[in-house]
């Protein structure tokens, strides 16, 4: 288990914080993550790649010369927010356009994404690639749909190095994907991982049993079988990836780059064993090996188990892969060591024009005060419940991530309240603030949630009980839009959509904002709990199949308990301060 934190909330900057500290040779702290701190070449393409903590090396340990320039830090096991990746690839961009790579996570693919958009905004040419070697998280004919695991190493070298060789972005980006499709990985797992502040794992495997198909945030697996000898489990290994050859590929005379990584609790001294089978598997099979990797690549906390990934080179891409490289984690040959770059810090930065508001609008962001505060509140007392949900249908980080999101919102508007800000200012900073301090699906979607009722708020006035349920209308629209989510995915969007719908008829029935809301908040009650009967059909839950049912989603519930907080608020609050019907 986990037995070394302070605050579990702020375990992931702790741990960069220490990370950087003892290693500054290497890399320097920007917001969002880390960079490198030896000097690029102007105009080198700038690789920056990404994903949750809790997974070392893997990402800042593979930021350096020959790998990444820079990489996206998230919460444990959350993706980086849209803004940690963005703040990192304009700190890593050399002039040359930014090419970002990630785990394919619901999450990552979220806010990456937007993170892409958001450069080409700013006139930054930037691309993207989500790797997808496990194969054992979807079919063959669904490649797009599988995860990222320790295969994130293969394509992270190889786009470097084209870096490196001075290629363009687009030839960057081609020979990423020729390298993440000619990487495949597979992993099981004897115990699961324990995330900082929990008292049992996020899976357990029975004694003498095995997961097999496990995923590297605590998802337990898609089988399960006995625990074989170390002989037993390289021929396991070795058999299931050479079904899965990439198309094209002949088995015999095939040169491939073998990577057995242990997954945050198995002793080198047993992956020796097991690899010591591999290799001879390999050989029979007529392949020859080029530079086998046996160690940590991609861990999971203190997970007991192993992964193999075998990298299916051609011409191209060896000669990319004897790219010296020189992290904080990963070696390889002997770099000519860079300059040392100006070791500047970039820092969020505070509000500090607040748009012009009114009496009014300052009376209403007094209530949206009160909400902030309530949503914390109802956090903080239900953190380890949402943790225990997630640990079965998810991946245990949706307690941690929703107290970050819910502490840096309460925060965020507190001070732009201090500030003189008016109700649709306060809202939108706590929106920005929970999107960026949660990261993952749902601190992204939260900031969606909030921002998209905070616009019809307004910074003057006070605005109508109407405009309250069209700002909860649009941002059901949104989360659906921007998660891909529908009704009977089992997400929030099966508690959000019917709140949205159970709020709009009793507004439109002349309720009060108070009464409405407490009745929708009954119905977001009834529909949390419905989901516990749902397969789950988006994000990391997917992968958990059946195993889920009988659990109510983690978003859903927590969306439930909150709205159900608010009402509290609502009722409690003045008539002078609360969002009600006014008649001209």
């Amino acid at each position: 288990m986990t037995r070394l934190w302070n605050d579990p909330a702020d375990f992931a900057d702790e741990m960069i914080e220490g990370f950087v500290a003892a290693n500054e040779r290497y890399v320097r702290r920007v917001t969002g993550g880390v960079v490198r701190s030896t000097v690029s070449p102007v105009g080198q393409v700038a690789v920056v790649v990404g994903g949750g903590s809790g997974h070392y090396p893997a990402f800042g340990g593979l930021v350096g010369q020959g790998l990444a320039h820079g990489a996206a830090m998230g919460n444990l096991f959350a993706s980086p927010s849209t803004q940690q990746v963005y703040s990192v690839a304009k700190a890593a961009n050399n002039g040359g356009g930014v090419f970002l790579s990630y785990g394919n996570y619901a999450g990552d693919v979220l806010n990456f994404d937007a993170a892409q958009e958001r450069l080409r905004d700013d006139g930054i040419d930037c691309e993207s690639l989500a790797v997808t070697d496990d194969i054992f998280s979807a079919g063959r004919e669904e490649l797009h749909k599988r995860r990222g695991i320790t295969g994130d190493l293969t394509v992270f070298r190889i786009a470097a190095a084209a870096a490196e060789a001075g290629a363009d972005l687009t030839e960057v980006t081609r020979l990423a994907g020729l390298a993440n499709g000619r990487t495949r990985s597979f992993g099981v797992a004897f115990s699961g991982c324990t995330l900082p502040g929990a008292d049992h794992a996020l899976f357990s495997v029975p004694e003498g049993r095995m997961a097999v198909g496990l995923g590297i945030h605590g998802e337990p697996g898609i089988d399960e079988t006995g625990i074989p000898t170390a002989d037993e489990l390289a021929e396991l290994l070795v058999s299931r990836l050479l079904e899965e050859v990439p198309h094209g590929i002949e088995i015999a005379g095939a040169r491939v780059v073998p990577i057995l990584n242990g997954l945050g609790s198995l002793k080198y001294e047993e992956m020796f064993v097991v690899y010591r089978r591999i290799a001879q598997l390999l050989t029979e099979a007529g392949i020859d090996i080029v530079d086998p990797h046996v160690g940590e690549y991609c861990t999971s906390f203190d997970m007991a188990g192993t992964s193999l990934t075998l990298f299916w080179l051609d011409d191209e891409l060896e000669s990319l892969w004897d790219t010296p490289v020189d992290t904080p984690a990963y070696r390889r040959g002997s770099v000519v060591p860079a300059e040392r770059a100006d070791a500047t810090t970039s820092t969020t930065a505070a509000l500090t024009d607040v748009p012009p508001t009114d009496a009014a609008s300052r009376e209403v962001a007094s209530t949206v005060q009160a909400v902030l505060n309530v949503i914390e509140t109802t956090v903080d007392l239900h953190v380890d419940e949402l943790g225990r949900l997630d640990s079965i249908a998810g991946d245990g980080d949706h307690g941690i991530g929703m107290q970050r999101g819910s502490r840096a919102a309460k925060a965020a508007g507190t001070a732009a309240f201090a500030a003189g800000a008016g109700a649709e200012t306060v809202l939108a900073q706590a929106a920005d603030a929970w999107s960026d301090r949660a990261g993952g699906t749902s601190g992204a979607l939260w900031g969606l949630i909030l921002g998209q009722v905070a616009l019809r708020l307004e910074d003057t006035g006070r605005p109508a009980p109407e405009a309250v349920a069209l700002g909860v209308a649009a941002a059901a629209k949104s989360v659906m839009s921007y998660g891909k989510a529908e009704l009977g995915d089992k997400t929030m969007v099966d508690v959000l959509v019917p709140f949205s719908e159970a709020l709009a008829r009793s507004i439109d029935g002349e309720e009060t904002l108070a009464d409405a809301w407490s009745a929708a908040a009954t119905v977001a009650t009834t529909a949390a709990a419905a989901t516990a009967d749902l397969m789950p059909r988006m994000g990391r839950a997917r992968a958990h199949g059946k195993n889920s049912v009988g659990t109510p989603d983690p978003g859903a519930y927590s969306l439930a308990l909150i709205v159900n907080a608010i009402s509290t608020v609502l009722s409690a609050a003045p008539a002078d301060s609360t969002l009600e019907r006014t008649h001209s």
